[in-house]
């Protein structure tokens, strides 16, 4: 067991270390600005921004146009793709950022913004390009050295309508749908009212015929459909700047300083009239905005995220690629983080053509795996978010899957007529099952019996849910989403547990039928994730205060901890280990589920009992992948295995995608570019290797190369931050806010 010291051994440190981590010396946020010199020349080599809804792909081609891809985080087509809201190609007649002449675009990520430079003497422009932050607009101003005039053009491709290909069909994961599995043309506006205005409305929708496959036609008039009718577009206006045509705006007259903005807008709306409506009002509400003032406040919404939290690393060069990465993923959380619906794991708001060695294979549309939420992918973006601090961009995931709680509690009626609800592994954004994994061809099967076998009894994802939605808590205090959002959710989670399974001889739960996650599918009863998430989640709900829950909650959940079966340990090769499940057959897919009562349910960890059990149960684990979605990195650091996170996590930091040119640009891994999960992943691993929390305890450095210099700031429960320096092999400095929370500290001897 390696040392530990008390925090009231470095109170000798006294009033030096107080309030010093972001002044000391060592790497800063400027240094993670990705600058390049030279045009990214197409959609791969573009940089992402964006406000937390509104996102751009931005790249500057190599005849110096600077190119916008425009993405919203609710702009959903009739076949439940999220997709882009249109392209904008901006033009300057001397092309001051052509290739070949000076060139310079750099993110600067303390400020929120691109900024593009060009040209020299009479040429030199430089263009700002931001998402405001408070306001949804697209910003771009331009200052030149001479006057000249600018022009924006829309540039539109969804032109026609036609048929899904095989592997747009595919990506949907709702192939032969209702509606033909047709894109639709967007509609370009012959009436700009002085601006570009474009949008796509869906006239059709795949939603009716999923509820009515998947045996919810009985209910679904207690249900609007999401998609029918839903409006994405933008209108497009510019300081000096007319109308050309329906798809042009152009200077009137050549000028020193240019300004485009763009008002992107999604609503579902009952005609398209009544959309453009709510466009007219909203580009009227915020075109008369100060820029100046509204820059000002955008720079100081990025510089107070910035201040919530970092982890910035020295030592080798292992350690300043991890404080790149780091910094970078956290930028793509909070650009994406702040929208009607959670981060898509696949991608986010950033995905761009698909291309293979060059090779053009598809629209900006596409991206594999489509527009299902799979919950193992959609839940790690958001665990580091705890310990960032970044508590609003957690909104939109609690959001969406606490909406499809009643349409789960209708399911579970009809599908086994039992109470409560199970969350979806794999669901629409409304709830569903996709239509594929359901299965069409209904012949001698049951309402509710699935055919894909990788997803169709997985229960635990809603213990995985309320596990989160309890540490927030903790973290926060937030008593109205205990109230209305945690204590209802984890009630019908468990109710599902406690009515739809019977219990064996000896009394406790039997679980079956289920699956361990995807690996193992046929012959398991008792999954170790979910009786892991049970015996994690039901001491922590009944831990709560009692005049936070009823009576009959608490004598119901300790009826069903009390029933709820040990974890299925045996001795193997002279070591006790956590098998999958009680009972299980062969494997299926590449996941170690054993570990889920390590990450995300911590039944084991540094300084808990039994973490041999653990640390030999890792060493046994059959998948050694830690790319992508695996969690092995995140676990090593949780058993204060130094050598092995640090190694996994310096070596994710590097695995970028070979044919995109911003560094954080993950993947695809399993999934797609950029890959969220990735990203999630190497900011818990490295948040985990400097800091834990198990109940009120915080332990420091519990997985921390000694020979890593590092500045942080970090969040722990009961609204607490911690914010140090260690460097040289020594702690230099630490803050604990609020103070009394000192006395719950304990630093760990880095090794």
């Amino acid at each position: 067991m390696r040392a530990v010291l008390m925090f009231t051994m470095i109170a000798i440190l006294g009033a030096s270390m107080s309030h010093a981590a972001e002044g000391a010396a060592g790497p800063t946020l400027d240094q993670c600005n990705v600058v390049w010199d030279t045009p990214g020349g197409d959609s791969s080599g573009s940089m992402p921004i964006g406000n937390g809804d509104i996102g751009l792909n931005v790249w500057v081609e190599d005849n110096g146009d600077l190119l916008l891809l425009i993405s919203k985080t609710d702009a959903w087509d009739e076949n439940n793709l999220l997709v882009k809201v249109g392209r904008v190609r901006v033009s300057w007649p001397h092309a001051p950022f052509a290739k070949g002449a000076a060139f310079r675009q750099e993110l600067k990520l303390q400020e929120g913004l691109i900024e593009v430079s060009g040209g020299e003497g009479k040429n030199a422009t430089t263009v700002r390009v931001w998402v405001d932050a408070n306001r949804p607009v697209v910003c771009v101003d331009a200052e030149g050295a001479q006057a000249s005039a600018m022009t924006a053009r829309l540039e539109p491709w969804r032109t026609e309508t036609r048929s899904l290909n095989k592997e747009e069909a595919q990506a949907t994961r709702q192939p032969e749908a209702e509606n033909g599995g047709q894109v639709t043309p967007d509609v370009i506006m012959e009436d700009g009212n002085g601006c570009v205005v474009w949008y796509h409305r869906n006239e059709a929708s795949l939603w009716a015929e999923g509820m009515k496959l998947q045996g919810m036609g009985p209910v679904m008039d207690q249900f609007t459909d999401p998609l029918l009718h839903r409006n994405f577009g933008a209108a497009m206006a510019g300081e000096g700047m007319v109308r050309k045509d329906a798809l042009t705006l152009q200077s009137k007259a050549p000028s020193k300083a240019q300004r485009l903005r763009v008002y992107p807008l999604t609503a579902q709306t009952p005609t398209a009239q009544a959309w453009r409506e709510q466009l007219d009002a909203l580009v009227m509400q915020n075109a008369a905005a100060d820029p100046a003032k509204a820059l000002d406040d955008h720079r100081n919404w990025w510089r107070e995220f910035w201040n919530r939290s970092w982890i910035r690393i020295s030592g080798d060069g292992g350690a300043e690629t991890v404080t790149r990465a780091y910094a970078l993923q956290r930028w793509m959380g909070a650009c994406a983080g702040r929208g009607a619906y959670p981060i898509k794991f696949n991608g986010s708001i950033f995905t761009v053509e698909w291309r293979e060695k060059g090779e053009l294979k598809s629209d900006p549309d596409y991206r594999r795996w489509g527009g299902a939420y799979w919950w193992q992918n959609t839940r790690l973006p958001y665990w580091p978010m705890l310990a960032s601090g970044d508590y609003d961009l957690m909104q939109p995931v609690f959001r969406m899957y606490f909406d499809s709680l009643p349409l789960a509690k209708a399911r579970n009626r009809i599908w086994f007529g039992c109470d409560g609800a199970f969350m979806a592994e794999t669901m629409s954004s409304w709830g569903m099952f996709c239509n594929i994994d359901y299965g069409r061809e209904r012949d001698g099967l049951k309402t509710g019996e699935m055919v894909n076998k990788y997803i169709r009894w997985i229960w635990s994802s809603g213990l995985d849910l309320t596990m989160m939605m309890l540490d927030y808590y903790d973290h926060t205090g937030d008593e109205a989403l205990l109230k209305e959002k945690l204590l209802p959710w984890a009630d019908e989670m468990l109710l599902y547990f406690d009515t739809r399974f019977k219990r064996d001889a000896g009394g406790k739960l039997l679980i079956e039928p289920t699956q361990s996650i995807e690996t193992y599918q046929d012959g398991v009863t008792n999954d170790t994730p979910s009786v892991a998430g049970l015996r994690a989640v039901l001491p922590r709900l009944l831990a709560l205060p009692e005049d936070r829950t009823s009576a009959e909650m608490r004598a119901r959940w300790q009826r069903l901890l009390q029933e709820t079966p040990e974890l299925t340990i045996r001795e193997r090769r002279g070591k006790k280990v956590v098998l999958p499940a009680a009972t299980f057959q062969k494997r299926g897919n590449c996941e170690n589920p054993e570990l889920y009562a390590l990450f995300p349910f911590r039944l084991y960890g540094v300084g808990r009992p039994d973490v041999r059990v653990a640390r030999d149960t890792f060493d046994a684990r059959v998948e050694k992948s830690f790319f992508g979605w695996q969690q092995a990195p995140i676990q090593a650091a949780m058993l204060g295995l130094t050598d092995e996170a640090r190694n996994m996590l310096v070596t994710n930091a590097k695995r970028k995608d070979e044919g995109s040119r911003f560094p954080a640009f993950w993947g695809p891994n399993y999934d797609w570019i950029p890959d969220q999960d990735h990203g999630g992943n190497l900011l818990n691993t490295a948040q985990t290797m400097l800091m834990q929390a198990d109940g009120k305890q915080i332990l420091l450095f519990p997985a921390w190369p000694k020979d890593w210099d590092v500045q942080f700031k970090l969040h722990a429960p009961a609204n607490t931050t911690v914010e140090g320096v260690w460097r040289a092999g020594k702690l230099e400095a630490l803050t604990v806010t609020p103070a009394e929370r000192r006395q719950d500290l304990k630093v760990m001897d880095p090794q």
